[in-house]
């Protein structure tokens, strides 16, 4: 038989991720193909580097292929026991650390949180911001170790301004090294029917979107500064997201690394139940390498499976070990660009206005490249360096005494914990923005050091202050449309419910024990 032509291939695609975008297909004219050349002329006018065109093109082309992204269950195995950093008993190497690059990725807006700068611009404690923290934690570094470690920001377009402002006003010193911006790229928006770039003419700007945070590597070598890295002795690369307070350069880790001559490495923790909805490590079964997948790489009948913390027990801290001339070597077989897994985003393309044009975003994960190379290995890590801020529920627990901040500017689970974190269990519409949680902490942030579980889902608004101390579960209810306050006390094991407390009276509550 005739083998189909590449329209019609590409046409069916086109049906079939329509159905997988749930989006109404108009008319398809036979003729049209999804070409990627219109996204390659709008990226050229803006003086993108042709490694990150070529990995962009690379996700386009898994997209009008067919391509969904999806890791199907029955593909994969559960990764077995990993050594663990607590077991490592190799002696540090401080002579690493002339060969060795600190990187934070610091391209997120937040604006899942309602925010319209840097994330890492938000106080965290006190008045102590991410970045405030981050730019101790590498002073206190280079102090600890004796050594003018390397260190790197990799912004975006939408926080690079912020970002280099406040390092000039508050940190001089490290605002003026050499080198100490990467920037990250961006990419088209793709009108949903057509797959060709969107357009936005009241605001241009809204046309592009970030890749996500694996398109760290086609930073690195389109800027040129992988080849500068390398020339300059740089060996090994040790990223984490800058809204990770817990990740700091760990020599015992890098001698590790170093010794073990793998290329990548992945620094994993144990799922738990505040951990499920997250990616985990699996070994794919084809050929037995270690992949990533992401929630939005799971079918709908495999979610069950996805979340089961005892089949699939670790996931990707995003803390990662790279070894720069491997990678080197990678990108070179590959063409100049990693070739990672796509992961597609519903969105519009002004997303402050749900009727603007329908778009695809695609970007793809830092922490894929695992698959990319041959020997990766992955190392369990405690929680000590794990502590990132995705949701207002995250914001609320690291705000809390229920982290603590170290003498090396770490933000870590307080030992009164026990090692398990409450689990904060806050109505996701309610607190989705920054703005509403300041609300409900306006008279201070509670103590949660001793509570195991915090449900808040009320439906009016409820107002939390220093002085409660949460211990063990707790669920506060207000059933009524009034600002209601929260008494100044213990709290244990209760249910407290606002409902019919008067607003004027704090202590007209009714509390029901569990």
């Amino acid at each position: 038989p005739t083998p189909p032509s590449k329209t019609s291939s590409i046409i069916r695609s086109h049906k079939f991720v329509y159905t997988l975008l749930s989006i109404a297909p108009a008319e398809i004219d036979c003729e049209i193909m999804a070409s990627f050349e219109p996204c390659r002329t709008k990226m050229e006018a803006e003086n993108i580097s042709e490694s990150a065109i070529s990995a962009f093109e690379s996700t386009f082309n898994s997209l009008v292929s067919g391509a969904t992204g999806i890791i199907a269950e029955d593909t994969i195995s559960p990764v077995d026991d990993l050594i663990k950093a607590d077991d490592l008993t190799t002696e540090p190497n401080t002579d690493l650390l002339s060969e060795t690059v600190v990187l934070k990725l610091n391209g997120g807006l937040g604006t899942g949180m309602g925010l319209d700068k840097a994330k890492s611009l938000l106080t965290v404690k006190g008045n102590l911001t991410f970045l405030d923290l981050t730019a101790k934690q590498v002073v206190k570094m280079r102090e600890d170790f004796k050594s003018n470690v390397k260190f790197m920001l990799m912004n975006s377009f939408s926080t690079s301004e912020d970002t280099l402002n406040f390092f000039k006003e508050k940190y001089p010193a490290l605002a003026g090294e050499d080198g100490l911006e990467l920037m990250q790229n961006k990419v088209p928006k793709l009108n949903a029917e057509t797959f060709e770039p969107a357009t936005y003419e009241p605001e241009p700007d809204n046309e592009w979107c970030p890749p996500g945070h694996g398109d760290l590597y086609a930073a690195l070598v389109g800027s040129g500064r992988l080849e500068s890295l390398l020339a300059d002795g740089f060996k090994y690369m040790f990223v984490s997201n800058s809204d990770n307070l817990g990740a700091t350069l760990d020599l015992k880790i890098l001698t590790h690394f170093a010794t073990s001559e793998a290329p990548f490495m992945m620094e994993c923790c144990e799922r738990t139940e505040n951990d499920k909805k997250g990616g985990h490590l699996a070994v794919r079964k084809e050929d037995g390498q270690l992949i990533l997948r992401e929630s939005a790489m799971c079918a709908d009948e495999d979610e069950a499976a996805f979340q089961d913390t005892t089949k699939h027990r670790f996931f990707n801290t995003n803390n990662l070990w790279i070894r720069l001339d491997k990678l080197k070597e990678v990108v070179d077989k590959s063409g100049g660009f990693i070739p990672l897994p796509m992961i597609m985003n519903k969105k519009t393309v002004n997303p402050k206005d749900d009727s603007s044009t329908k778009v695809v975003q695609l970007e793809t994960a830092m922490g894929a490249a695992i698959e990319c190379f041959e020997g990766a290995s992955a190392l369990v890590v405690p929680r000590t360096r794990f502590a990132p801020v995705k949701k207002c529920s995250d914001l609320l627990l690291l705000r809390s005494d229920a982290y603590i901040v170290t003498d090396d500017f770490r933000t870590v689970l307080s030992p009164k914990c026990n090692g398990v974190a409450p689990v904060m269990n806050l109505d996701s519409k309610k607190y989705k923005l920054v703005d509403a949680l300041e609300e409900a902490t306006a008279d201070g942030v509670p103590s949660l050091v001793q509570c195991t579980r915090l449900t808040l889902k009320p439906k009016g608004k409820v107002v939390m202050s220093s002085k409660c101390v949460f211990v063990g579960e707790v669920s506060i209810v207000n059933d009524s449309e009034d600002v209601k306050k929260v008494p100044g006390k213990t709290h244990k094991d209760t249910t407290i419910d606002l409902t019919n407390a008067k607003v004027s009276d704090d202590q007209c509550l009714k509390c029901v024990v569990m």
